[in-house]
């Protein structure tokens, strides 16, 4: 007969540790279509290697950062991207539609004030060839006068 200790060894099934258990049901759950590889977790990853999350936080780090990375760059992370960048575009219409009624409003203001500008100088001219209708045509040299000599001024 066996000793007691040789008999438990054989009818024992031997089982991978921890960090390997841990390696095949991270590949196992990122292998699987891109629905359910969206929600590999740090607790399902745990549950399906029998492994305690404490355990995998405290002694299988590189497991852990594996995981993040497909977080990260797995199949669902290009269209949480994408949906941020359609809110992050979103937001900035948004800023630049109010831009656009200010700078509406500013041209319509210096369009105003054009027309303004351009009614007064019409204005203007109109006056001026008013005033220039109203002279006469020929231009006539207007004649100087003489300087009064006094008595005092002139040299003895």
């Amino acid at each position: 007969m066996l000793p007691k200790r040789q008999r438990r060894k054989a009818t024992r099934a031997v089982r991978p540790g921890a960090a390997q258990r841990l390696k095949e049901a991270l590949e196992r759950l990122t292998r699987q279509d891109a629905s359910a590889a969206a929600t590999v977790t740090v607790a399902e990853l745990c549950r399906v290697a029998g492994v305690s999350r404490n355990s995998l936080y405290r002694y299988h780090i590189p497991i852990l950062r594996a995981l993040h990375e497909h977080q990260r760059h797995g199949p669902w992370a290009a269209h949480i991207r994408l949906r941020k960048s359609a809110e992050h575009r979103r937001a900035e219409n948004l800023a630049l539609r109010e831009d656009i009624a200010k700078l509406v409003a500013l041209a319509d203001h210096y369009f105003n004030a054009y027309r303004e500008t351009a009614a007064l100088l019409e204005r203007r001219e109109r006056e001026l060839g008013e005033f220039h209708s109203k002279l006469p045509s020929k231009l006539s040299i207007v004649p100087q006068p003489r300087p009064r000599v006094r008595d005092s001024d002139i040299k003895r």
